[in-house]
């Protein structure tokens, strides 16, 4: 039976370290070194290497043992990942690809929702969308923003979409830790159209009403990456 919590220690740990960089693609990763670096059995370790070769993190084989995949192979969309990859903090590039696929993924899944939707989909929205507008405190409104994409997702009834709710939700949370120190517009009314469009099971304007959305909040991490850029010179 496994340690629970040294499994999650250690796959977390090293897992970061991976993503991060901190341990390159092509290293070699010791069994042993490793587990008394941990504190844990050799059964952990296996299993660790396990998770991460299933993230394609890592690359076991015979003789050569387990060593760092090259970046190409691993599993960017996992929900690991790329909490692992956002926990860090901002990285522009990384947010750019993030905010390129989201335009890509969320108008189409609002696309989707405003035909395939059912009451209780809608009433999530609506729940959503009421809670931003009594959100109290920057914490409450991130709180209901994410509540608001991941039910955009859902009420599209598609399991890929749905599937991409750790992308959607590291790119928000890295998005408002930026944005609501530095820019404080209200974006309800953009969520208030999104949530319209898909009640009244109009695709086409709940698309361009999710675009109109995910762009203007694509300026606001541009200025604020500016502005702090700015502020360090």
């Amino acid at each position: 039976m496994l340690e629970g919590g040294a499994f999650d220690r250690m796959l977390h740990s090293l897992g970061r370290n991976i993503v991060l960089g901190t341990v390159e693609p092509g290293t070699a990763l010791d069994p042993i070194a490793l587990g008394e670096q941990f504190g844990v059995s050799r059964t952990v370790v296996r299993e660790v290497f396990r998770a991460l070769g299933s993230k394609g993190l890592v690359d076991a084989r015979p003789r050569r043992g387990t060593t760092v995949s090259a970046r190409s192979r691993w599993q960017m969309l996992d929900g690991d990942v790329l909490r692992w990859r956002f926990s860090h903090g901002a990285d522009v590039r990384f947010l750019d690809q993030v905010f390129d696929l989201r335009l890509a993924v969320e108008p189409l899944a609002a696309r989707r929702a405003a035909t395939e939707h059912v009451e209780a989909d809608l009433a999530g929205l609506t729940e959503a969308l009421r809670a931003m507008r009594s959100a109290a405190s920057p914490e409450e409104h991130i709180a209901a923003d994410l509540s608001f994409h991941r039910a955009v997702l859902r009420a599209a009834h598609n399991e890929l979409l749905e599937s991409l709710a750790p992308l959607v939700e590291g790119g928000l949370r890295e998005r408002d830790r930026l944005v609501h120190a530095a820019i404080t517009a209200d974006a309800v009314q953009e969520h208030a159209a999104v949530v319209a469009a898909i009640g009244r099971r109009d695709g086409a304007a709940a698309e361009a009403a999710m675009r109109a959305l995910l762009s203007r909040s694509a300026a606001d991490v541009t200025r604020a990456m500016t502005s702090v850029a700015g502020e360090q010179v």
